[in-house]
């Protein structure tokens, strides 16, 4: 058996990207959810995973190189000894362009597979979440949820616009209880959590099951969620959730605590959680699920791409970049225009003068460099 890897199309105006990462070498096994690449365009930034186990094979491009949509960056295959095909082009790719080539939803990030697949199946593309990448095996379980016999049509519960669940009981999780409370807009269905028995109380809200339980919320009519699984011991578990609350069907508001101030021309993409007196500056962006802790200050014209965790005291001057899954720790300051690199850590206390690179690590109460 052997399954091309294909370029996904991150943006309907740009069916090119800079393969700005390859992490994988020839012959290496991966199982599902490992990174293959980073894909790079002039508005986004993402992480190619792999969706089943197996051998690289057949790598056709290194890091830097421009890569088009549809491209095959390689093979997983059963065994390093499968053969690789002579032909590279994507499978029935020129009987599927018109179905790639129609307007999409602003936002929407979807790969080729998966935007044939849903045409195909005449599936509304203004329903999928855009705060995640939409795979070919994200479309066929929408499919298969949504798919009724005509002679017993599913009945449709209530929605209720307010009603929200938070996913994730720890310190975290109370402290997004608190927040939500604060804003008196949402009404809390209770706690989603894996690892608290359902039936306990937390802060006068019961656990209600753990992610089995999230198909049936959904038919109850709810659909908004809080993820509440702060992830600084490892992030990648903070991004598992929101994949999991995004195949369930739940959306991701952002959630600014009233003392907190975020200048009107300031962005703050789905599933941003900002807490009390804290500060986001003029034309700051921050990507999706990022944490603006308690009194910490992201200065005028910062950029935080998805997932980075500022925590309680933390001070970014103007015009910092911070990359992916960053930690920026308690009573950090970060100087005007670094920039810090993706997955890297910055310790509590210290002071980051120059640039960080990806995964690097600053030590807590360090001055950067050393």
């Amino acid at each position: 058996m052997i399954k091309p890897i294909l370029i996904p199309l991150l943006n309907t105006n740009e069916p090119e990207a800079l393969l700005a990462g390859l992490h994988v070498v020839e012959g290496q096994l991966v199982k599902p959810g490992d990174m293959i690449c980073t894909l790079e365009t002039t508005k986004s930034t993402a992480d190619v995973e792999a969706d089943s186990s197996g051998y690289i094979i057949g790598l056709s491009a290194k890091a830097g190189r421009t890569v088009h949509a549809g491209e095959v960056l390689g093979y997983l295959a059963d065994t390093l000894e499968e053969e690789i095909p002579e032909n590279r082009s994507e499978p029935n790719g020129g009987d599927n362009r018109g179905l790639v080539e129609r307007e999409m939803p602003a936002g929407l990030r979807i790969t080729k597979p998966a935007l044939i697949l849903a045409r195909q199946n005449n599936l509304d593309l203004t329903t999928l979440p855009t705060e995640m990448f939409i795979t070919e095996s994200f479309i066929r379980s929408r499919l298969e949820r949504e798919s009724v016999s005509p002679d017993f049509p599913r009945a449709q519960s209530p929605f209720d616009p307010t009603a929200i669940i938070i996913y994730g009981g720890g310190g975290h999780g109370k402290s997004v209880i608190e927040l939500i409370n604060a804003l008196h807009a949402y009404k809390v269905i209770g706690v989603v959590d894996d690892g608290i028995p359902t039936g306990e109380s937390i802060l006068g809200l019961p656990v209600i099951g753990g992610e089995e339980i999230l198909s049936e919320i959904y038919a109850q009519g709810v659909r908004l969620a809080a993820n509440a699984v702060g992830g600084i011991g490892n992030i990648a578990i903070r991004m598992q959730v929101f994949q999991g609350l995004a195949e369930a069907g739940f959306a991701c508001p952002a959630l600014v605590h009233p003392t907190a101030y975020v200048e009107p021309s300031a962005h703050l993409s789905a599933g941003v959680q900002v807490f009390p007196h804290a500060y986001v500056g003029s034309e700051a962006r921050l990507g999706y699920g990022c944490i603006v802790n308690t009194g910490a200050i992201v200065s005028h014209d910062c950029i935080l791409e998805d997932y980075v965790n500022i925590s309680p005291g933390a001070m970014l001057a103007g015009e910092v970049q911070i990359g992916g899954g960053v930690l920026v720790g308690m009573g950090t300051t970060i100087n005007l225009r670094v920039k810090v690199g993706r997955r890297a850590r910055i310790g509590n206390s210290s002071t980051v003068k120059t640039d960080v690179p990806e995964e690097g690590i600053v030590r807590a109460g360090s001055v950067w460099p050393e």
